[in-house]
This record gives C-alpha cells, structure tokens and sequence, in this order.
C-alpha cells in the first residue's frame, strides 16, 4: 500500500521546509577563485575587506573653491588650483582660497568648498587673482573625510553575497582581479513523458517539443547553479529509474512530469524507492499544486508538474531557494512587489494563484493576461509578472493593490 500523502501547505509554509531542510544539510564547501570578468552573479566565499581608509585622504565633493569657513563671506585670493590625481598641497592660510576640483585633496587647514557656481572671480591690485564669496559656508561643506565612506580593515562585502557589478567594482577597487566564491551547485534536469519529443523534432497533434528541459536550465543558471538536462524519461519504471539514479548523482536533482497522482504517474513512487525522504507532496497553489520535495543524501530533490506554467512557477517558489542555499546564500528572498489593477479581476476561493500579467513601465499598472492554464507557453512569454490572488480573496477593483512576483 503506497504511503500516506502529506497534507498540502501554503506555499509560503512549503518554502519555508525547503529553505530549513537545505541550511541544515552537511555539505563540503567547494571554492573556485574567478576573474572579476566572470564573477558576476557570483555567491562570495571569502569576505572583502577594505585595504585601506576610503577615502585614504580628504577630498572635494564639487568643482569650487577650498576655503576656511570662518573666512567667508569675503573676498580671498586664489592661491591656485588642484586636480583630482594631485598630492595634497600645503595648508590653507587665512584670506586664502584654493581653486579645487572634484575629487581633489583638500589641503590642511581649509574646512569647507564653496561650488563654483557660487562664487565670482574678480582681480585685485596688480591684477591678484581674487574670489568674492557672498553666502556663508558650513563646516566640512562639500568635504569628504577621510575614512567616511570605510575605514581600513572594514568588511566591505560579508561572505555569501550574491555579487553585482557595484560589488565588482568593490573588489576591484581593494586591489583583487579575482575573487574566492562557491562552486557552482550541479543541478540535473530530468523531464519525463511519453508525449515528450526533441526540440528539433517535428512533433505530432499528440506531442509536445521538450522546452521544459531548456526553461528550467535557464533558471538554474540564473539562480547560481550548473545544469546538466538529462535525456527525456519514458513514462514505464524501467525507464525512468535508470535517469533518476544519474539525476541523484548531482548536487540537486529536479524531475518535471509525473508527480500527480496518476496511473502513469510514477515520478513519487521512484523517487521514494530509491530512498527520497519528501517533506511535501502538494501545495496550495495554482499552477503547481503537485508539487513535491524531498531530500536524497545531502540533496535536494523536486518533482515539479509537467506543464511549463506549473514548472516556472514551482521552481520560482521553491526550487530556487534551494539552490540559493546550497550556493552559499544564507537566507534567499522571494521578491515580491506590490502593484495596482488597472482592470478588474476576479478568481475562485481556496488557492493561492500565480497568473501571467503585464505591469506598465512605470510601475503603477497591472493586468492579467488572460491565459488557457498552465500549459499556455506564449502566455508566459508575454507577461513580465505573475500577480499573486490570496487565496482568501476572490476580487480585485481598478485601483486596488495587489501582490506580484518578478517572471524569472
């Protein structure tokens, strides 16, 4: 007798077992040291640390004039100028003004920079270079210290940051053309059907090209991790257990296809056989309420539904987490924005739903674009959101708010 199914969760809840299930694996960290020029996207390793104070000395934030701010108003004489790049000059006297551009080092004794929009440049006798200054000046107006924005030996970037280019540039700008990060996780792809063809392939009225396999390698190396699609399991044990125990073989291993609940639906069965702990079955949401995760050896393991709506959503919630964690990432996030209806919408009571829609350039707007269930692929290709419909609420009025999730 097949065991008893675990009752469906809220996905939230569901999402919480994932991200709480992989934290407490034991795994062995894998490093790789990656040029600054592939290291985007990135999880770090090691934290980065300031090398020296920044800035290491005193610097103008405008184009102006370096002054002592008791000076002022008044007229100075210019004593000359300084460039960014250009070591530091002598101290300031009083009744002088220094000629200053941003970036440049302020020079002792001057506690503020006029912005030279401010000021007006007139001569003195025996045409003396002088600047008249008729507003006053604050101290360390336009300044910028010493250390302000990090002091030596600071963590400027911690351990298992996702890196972006500002990050980048911050490694970059420590002296590093390389940075320690973690391993790529090894995710394998498994679709299984027997309607399944090769994309290349032209498919029959009852057939369907595999894009499965390729949507779901872009999301794994977009969320940090190396995928490897295996070939298209047939629906019969015989084919299916071969593919399975290469997919277990990987860091985490995600099936589509064959996870509901039946004849032909062998995906559960197998994995379970082959010793796959799950810690849920279904979940609360449409597309995807199939959904299943479990844990083989240290890995995690998906069966996500077979319909692309049902996969991309799935792995959204859930799959990528995952692989957050086993990159390094010590707490993933689910980004989820709010936006408002620019038409009605109405849907059925009990599930929370994640449904293709357009929100507008600005932000402001959001319609649902009507769909034909998960397996309507141009759909998906032509929202840029999915609204979020709590399963708790059954309708939404122009100019009400609402919750959306970023399309991968």
């Amino acid at each position: 007798m097949p065991p008893q199914q675990k009752p469906a969760l809220d996905f939230e809840e569901a999402r919480r077992i994932v991200i709480a299930a992989v934290q407490s694996l034991s795994r062995t960290r894998n490093l790789q040291l990656v040029d600054l020029a592939h290291a985007h996207g990135r999880v770090l390793a090691e934290a980065v640390h300031a090398d020296r104070d920044y800035p290491a000395l005193r610097r103008s934030l405008r184009d102006g004039f370096a002054v002592k701010s008791s000076d002022v108003p008044g007229t100075l004489r210019i004593r000359g100028e300084v460039r960014a790049g250009e070591a530091e000059q002598a101290p300031l006297e009083s009744g002088e003004a220094l000629e200053i551009m941003t970036g440049a080092p302020v020079p002792p004794g001057a506690d503020a920079v006029v912005m030279v929009e401010h000021v007006e440049r007139t001569n003195g006798p025996g045409a003396e270079p002088l600047v008249k200054i008729e507003r006053t000046a604050e101290p360390n107006q336009f300044i910028n210290e010493q250390g302000a924005e990090a002091k030596k030996g600071s963590i400027l970037i911690p351990a298992g940051t996702k890196l972006d280019a500002s990050h980048v540039a911050t490694i970059a700008m420590t002296g590093h053309a390389a940075a320690n990060v973690e391993a790529l996780p090894r995710v394998a792809i498994l679709a299984t059907g027997d309607e399944i063809v090769a994309i290349d392939e032209q498919p029959a009225p009852h057939q369907v090209r595999n894009s499965n396999s390729f949507m779901l390698a872009a999301l794994v190396q977009a969320a940090g991790g190396e995928p490897t699609i295996l070939p298209v399991a047939r629906d019969t044990p015989q084919a299916l257990r071969p593919l399975l125990e290469r997919g277990l073989q990987h860091d985490m291993l995600i099936v589509t296809g064959g996870v509901s609940a039946g004849k032909y639906d062998l995906v559960k069965p197998e994995l379970r056989a082959l010793g796959v702990n799950f810690h849920f079955e279904r979940v609360r949401v449409q597309p995807g309420q199939p959904a299943a995760f479990g844990i083989f050896a240290n890995k995690p393991v998906f069966g996500l539904p077979g319909n692309p709506g049902s996969t991309l959503v799935t792995f959204q919630l859930f799959a990528r987490a995952a692989l957050e964690v086993l990159a390094g990432i010590e707490a993933p996030i689910l980004p989820l924005l709010s936006a408002r209806f620019a038409a009605p919408f109405r849907h059925k009571l009990g599930l929370t739903r994640f449904l293709p829609a357009r929100l507008s350039e600005d932000g402001q707007q959001l319609r649902h674009i009507p769909w034909q269930g998960s397996s309507d692929v141009p759909s998906l290709a032509g929202a840029n959101v999915f609204l979020v419909a709590d399963h708790d609420r059954e309708t939404w009025n122009i100019g009400d708010s609402i919750r959306v999730m970023a399309k991968p």
